[in-house]
């Protein structure tokens, strides 16, 4: 889940940047993610010498399904707010994952996670509060902010759902029905707003790819082995690694409280780790 939260941060970034610096509609960064991640994904398939198609079809295309959508809406509030605070609003979905698997997965919410998510909270609650305004005193739009809680939402679906086909699929199979899914549906609503990126841009956009990739297969890995609350609970490292890119990459430096709200989140994170010991 460390390795995940790093990959998908720097996937983040690198989606700001194709969006802001080269022009990149979103849409098409979703298509050019979800190519990328496609030729991977069925290379890895190939290796293993195992059926592409799966044998739980109607919950793989439902798993891709809701995760290409969620993925635009993400994309969308990362392209419009600064990137700890759209990070941290995606990140809301392991307490929708906790309570979703408690209902639909039967999962029992242990002490270490509801300990890991009432810390995060509190520490995203502290982060939002003074730094929901844009640096001209000017709220942030109210379109970014449902983007990124409904796109939060749908992660959370989309995880519960793996965590469901773990028990049937591959890992390989599960990550190759998200792209091929999210590929037709990205570039049926993309239309005539094709942009042909330049090299540095395609560079950028394969990087997406790629850092996806390595998220993808970190977070399939763990659901694997853990429950998809106890796992996911480790997803509120990103908001640390968004933060520090944002400060270092894109000049947006952290005030007091957002370093503060940082601390309890990565408290969480260690008392969900070490809770055992």
């Amino acid at each position: 889940m460390l390795a995940s939260a790093l990959g998908f941060a720097l996937m983040a970034a690198c989606v700001k940047i194709a969006n802001t610096t080269y022009e990149i509609p979103v849409l098409e960064i979703v298509a050019a993610r979800a190519i990328v991640s496609a030729l991977i994904s069925y290379a890895d398939i190939r290796r293993k010498k195992i059926s592409a198609w799966g044998n739980n079809r109607p919950w793989l295309i439902a798993r891709g399904t809701v995760g290409a959508l969620a993925l635009i809406l993400v994309y969308y509030a990362i392209t419009t707010l600064p990137l700890a605070e759209a990070t941290i609003l995606q990140y809301l979905h392991p307490v929708f994952t906790a309570l979703l698997a408690l209902v639909f997965l039967k999962e029992i919410i242990q002490r270490s996670t509801i300990a890991c998510i009432l810390l995060s909270v509190i520490g995203l609650l502290i982060m939002i509060q003074p730094n929901f305004t844009l640096d001209n005193g000017t709220p942030y739009s109210w379109w970014s902010i449902s983007a990124a809680l409904l796109g939060s939402f749908g992660s959370a679906v989309a995880y519960v759902i793996v965590k469901k086909l773990t028990k049937t699929e591959d890992s390989s199979v599960i990550v190759f029905y998200f792209p091929i899914i999210a590929i037709p549906i990205s570039i049926g609503l993309l239309g005539s707003d094709f942009v042909l990126p330049g090299l540095a841009a395609t560079g950028v956009l394969i990087l997406v790819g790629i850092f996806t990739q390595v998220g993808q297969i970190g977070l399939t890995k763990a659901l694997h082995s853990a429950d998809a609350n106890k796992a996911t609970a480790y997803a509120y490292v990103q908001v640390l690694f968004s933060v520090f890119i944002g400060w270092v990459y894109f000049s947006e430096v952290p005030v007091f409280t957002t370093l503060m709200g940082g601390v309890f989140i990565l408290a969480g994170a260690l008392i969900n780790v070490l809770w055992k010991r």
